[in-house]
């Protein structure tokens, strides 16, 4: 997870999150990124780590205007779901978001980080945040008799 801190403070810093937020949010959720030495620094992430990530870094709410979300109306005091909610209405596994994330891919060479390829055209989709795991598997119930 520290990489991905370290790839999307490069990716704020050099300004490349501006214009591109559907291509960033693809990319840090499906795809691996590493060093040009084949270093992994991330494999991808669930959207509700993102979502953390993002809240955690204080990225500019403001940015999620750019894929027709108003700032105003997403969560304004919760901003892990403000940016969980950001990253839906973004639908990162669309046509765009690949698009724009092969472009960015490009970009953030120069930066050196390496982006792999999308995920299998296969027709699968994202990772997608699944149910919270259960810490005890329940107990199957007694019947009565």
């Amino acid at each position: 997870m520290d990489g991905l801190r370290e790839f999307l403070d490069a990716v704020r810093e050099h300004g490349l999150a501006a214009g591109n937020m559907r291509g960033l949010f693809h990319i840090a959720i499906g795809r691996r990124i590493s060093r040009p030495d084949g270093a992994v620094v991330s494999a991808g992430v669930t959207w509700r780590e993102l979502a953390n990530l993002l809240k955690t870094m204080r990225f500019d709410k403001e940015l999620v205007s750019e894929i027709g979300a108003d700032p105003e109306e997403l969560s304004p005091r919760d901003r892990q779901r403000y940016w969980y909610s950001a990253i839906t209405l973004a639908r990162p596994d669309s046509p765009e978001a690949r698009s724009q994330a092969d472009r960015l891919a490009a970009e953030v060479k120069s930066l050196g980080y390496v982006v792999g390829p999308p995920p299998s055209p296969s027709g699968r989709p994202l990772p997608a945040p699944g149910p919270r795991p259960q810490t005890e598997p329940e107990k199957p119930k007694k019947r009565k008799k």
